[in-house]
């Protein structure tokens, strides 16, 4: 089955509001063994919203539409569903009945507009809404399926588990109908030098291998269609070793797993404890170890140095070190390791220094320079960095270099 999604609303064309919708609803129809081909965004005009329902009837056998089931004179896509069938709108008396119930409940005046919800194509299936007034429709019409979801995610995904799902996964039914993906991800590596290291593997088609490039990670999504969840694993589970055996200890996790759980998690399991010595991240490795679910079994202390003060008075980096070789160096950067540990006691101290622009950068040192001084008890070492981006990439890709070199450590010292 292919299908095709439209979200309607002029607040997304403007940027005023984020889609999360399709992304979740993409995920809900892969995992049922259903291709999404195209995703489109229509503003709230009846016409075009109308030729954009024609386009994708002619090519796809289920369009889902999400938005526009409002009370407003804006809110069409019922109606224009309704047109593009050639069906008349008609009144739902259980739909009726429901949004008067919704009003009396809260002591509030019904308005004939919110009655307007109640309306669906003459052959439409109402599906419920839960939380708020907007019903849901589905219309089956020759040999096509058009699906109207409403638009706050609040009220879209009770009505996506609880109905739409459950219909479609009997219209599913017959050939493969299970979509299972799992996702390999890798630190320390560029995307392009990655995607080297698999290259042989990229034309496989079931299953499949495709790279997907982050802020400091890059991540390898190998999806499998098969006829139950199952087979689908066992497919994944040859591609993924082969994937394994070229990327090695460049994967730091699958799936769900963060870089920071991950680093948590060893340094739990190794009885070490963790210090944060962080100044152009600002507080950002401390805010993601932070939160990890038992952290605090690791975690002692963040010490946000800001300014070279801040330096000298909460991590002892002597004011002649930082005057010599600058707050932006590898003396610092180490220095600010070693202080935390002498202040602290820890086990592993980060200390962090760099520029995230977009100003302060020159060439000697240029934005995007870091320094991340690491202290073990093997000793202390700082690596240099360069990295791209804005200011707030930057601060990304150093919290994520930071937290990898602990996890390299940790992976050599196992």
């Amino acid at each position: 089955m292919r299908a095709e999604m439209i979200s309607v609303g002029t607040e997304l064309l403007l940027g005023q509001i984020v889609d999360t919708n399709a992304p979740y609803l993409s995920t809900v129809l892969s995992a049922l063994g259903i291709d999404v081909y195209y995703r489109i965004t229509v503003g709230d005009n009846a016409a075009r919203l109308a030729e954009t329902l024609r386009t994708a009837l002619s090519r796809a056998d289920l369009v889902i539409t999400i938005g526009g089931l409002g009370p407003t004179q804006d809110d069409l896509t019922k109606e224009t569903i309704a047109k593009v069938l050639g069906e008349q709108m008609v009144m739902d008396p259980e739909s009726e009945k429901v949004i008067r119930a919704f009003f009396e409940r809260r002591g509030l005046q019904i308005a004939q507009s919110n009655l307007k919800q109640a309306l669906k194509p003459e052959t439409g299936m109402p599906m419920p809404n839960s939380v708020g007034t907007a019903p849901g429709v589905i219309v089956e019409k020759a040999g096509k399926i058009v699906i109207a979801l409403p638009g706050p995610p609040g009220e879209l995904m009770p009505m996506v588990e609880k109905s739409v799902i459950p219909y479609l996964s009997q219209k599913a039914l017959g050939a493969p109908t299970v979509l299972v993906s799992r996702i390999l991800k890798v630190v320390g590596i560029g995307e392009s030098a990655a995607e080297e290291k698999v290259k042989d593997l990229l034309s496989n088609r079931n299953p499949t291998i495709a790279p997907y490039a982050g802020a400091g990670e890059v991540q390898f999504r190998i999806s499998a269609k098969a006829s139950n969840r199952e087979e689908a694993l066992e497919l994944i589970a040859g591609l993924e070793q082969k994937a394994r055996e070229r990327l090695g200890e460049f994967i730091y996790g699958v799936d769900e797993e963060t870089l920071e759980s991950v680093v948590v998690h060893a340094l739990i399991e190794r009885k070490l404890t963790l210090v944060l010595a962080e100044s152009c991240t600002g507080g950002l490795i401390a805010h993601r170890v932070t939160n990890v679910p038992g952290s605090s079994n690791t975690f002692l202390a963040g010490i946000v140095s800001y300014s070279n003060r801040a330096k000298s008075d909460f991590l002892d980096v002597p004011e002649d070190l930082i005057y010599t070789h600058g707050a932006v160096s590898p003396e610092v950067a180490e220095a600010m390791a070693n202080g935390a540990a002498a202040r602290t006691g820890a086990d592993i101290t980060l200390g962090v220094t760099g520029i995230a622009g977009p100003g302060g950068g020159s060439a000697e040192k240029p934005v995007g320079l870091v320094y991340i001084g690491l202290r073990t008890p093997d000793g202390t070492s700082a690596t240099k960095n360069v990295f791209g981006g804005s200011r707030i990439e930057i601060k990304l890709r150093a919290a994520q270099a930071a937290l990898n070199l602990v996890r390299t450590w940790l992976l050599r010292d196992a």
